[in-house]
């Protein structure tokens, strides 16, 4: 269960016709009329009409009763007209579930600079408001109809203390902190004011989706949104619900990193001896966008000048004469030189799936740690096919 798995939800996903295909391709999420909301959206400066629009609903009010979604057309540089086709679909949520215009999120994905199918969507809409339901198969038809190059839905839920958290998340590619190609739904049945959750999500995402970088490229459309319909009668305090919103974030994060577009490896860098938190993942952020170092990371090969150049070419400060690093716990440089190691056991430990790279940049308490994959040949061949 995902969206479903708190009280007070409904969920559903239909085929409208915007994929060729005929896959299920719009998605209906949606809570009490006492639900308030709270969202994260990408920092791309080319936001699609859809970010637009979520941004100037939650900045009225945050009250919100649902959220609308489609895939296979992001509604990115549409213009004028694509604000009009994101109000239209808001419009149909609305007269969907029944609440305020004003009272729904909408969010797209899929190809940029194509103008939506507006009538086949909000059709689409009206038909998934007639069959809402609770169960998990409509949290996963809900899941499943806002993927794209996706191959699997991915949903996640975590029981706390008394009420719990689920979500539903897409992205496969085009995936880089701030955000990623991503689109998330959370649904928590805490009580919880609009401050206490937008403090919540806020936290949870820095460490999870923002700790993920896929292939450098943050997306125009990203949006992580969570409400809380206050169904459990449980009113977590903000570390509690801090914890919970981050365990279904950080899941999802990773199940996104094993579903990227091509990829072979997923690979944690974790990064420590840092200034702070924050400049400890920026550096694994940084590293992590080099194509040498993910290039590396595909071969299995642990050439760690790639991960030191990779960080000094970047405006991030930090001492050259501290930086060490170790592979799956094998150290292999320390105080900025090599350092004598095993190497064949260093080889096997890397020569096929998933390792850790340990990166040391400093002497202070910041650690993190970030999500990302190796480069592929079937990566480029996959982004290089005409679409």
């Amino acid at each position: 269960m995902s969206v479903t798995a708190p009280q007070g939800f409904v969920a559903t996903g239909v085929a409208a016709g915007v994929k060729e295909s005929g896959a299920l391709d719009v998605a209906l999420v949606a809570g009490p009329s006492n639900a308030v909301a709270a969202a994260v959206f990408t920092r791309n400066r080319a936001a699609a009409a859809p970010v637009e629009l979520s941004r100037g609903q939650l900045a009225r009010r945050q009250d919100m009763r649902a959220v609308v979604l489609n895939s296979g057309c992001a509604n990115a540089a549409t213009g004028p007209g694509g604000l009009a086709d994101a109000r239209a679909m808001v419009n149909a949520a609305a007269s969907a579930v029944g609440c305020s215009h004003e009272q729904v999120l909408v969010c797209s994905t899929g190809g940029i600079g194509k103008p939506l199918p507006t009538k086949e969507v909000v059709q689409g809409v009206m038909a998934a408001g007639e069959r809402l339901a609770t169960s998990p198969e409509a949290g996963t038809l809900a899941a499943r109809a806002i993927m794209t190059t996706d191959t699997v839905p991915k949903e996640s839920t975590f029981a706390a203390a008394g009420f719990s958290v689920g979500g539903m998340a897409k992205g496969a590619g085009m995936v880089r902190p701030d955000m990623a190609t991503m689109l998330v739904v959370l649904t928590t049945d805490a009580i919880a004011d609009s401050a206490t959750l937008d403090t919540a999500l806020r936290a949870a995402v820095d460490e999870s989706f923002h700790a993920l970088n896929i292939d450098g490229c943050p997306s125009t459309n990203d949006t992580v949104i969570v409400l809380a319909s206050g169904a459990s009668g449980v009113a977590p305090d903000v570390t509690e619900l801090t914890d919970a919103v981050a365990a279904v974030c950080w899941d999802l994060a990773n199940q996104l990193a094993r579903d990227a577009e091509g990829a072979g490896r997923v690979v944690m860098i974790d990064v420590v001896g840092a200034e702070t938190d924050a400049v400890a993942r920026e550096a694994g952020r940084l590293v992590a966008d080099s194509a040498l170092v993910k290039s590396a990371f595909f071969g299995g090969d642990p050439n760690w000048g790639r991960l030191l150049g990779a960080l000094g070419a970047t405006d991030l400060k930090f001492d050259p004469n501290e930086f060490g690093v170790a592979y799956d716990g094998i150290d292999i440089a320390r105080d900025g030189v090599a350092v004598a190691h095993d190497a064949d056991a260093l080889h096997a430990a890397i020569a096929s799936g998933d390792f850790i790279v340990t990166m040391t940049i400093g002497t202070g308490p910041g650690a993190a740690r970030v999500i990302t994959t190796d480069l592929t040949p079937e990566y480029v061949t996959f982004n290089a096919e005409y679409s």
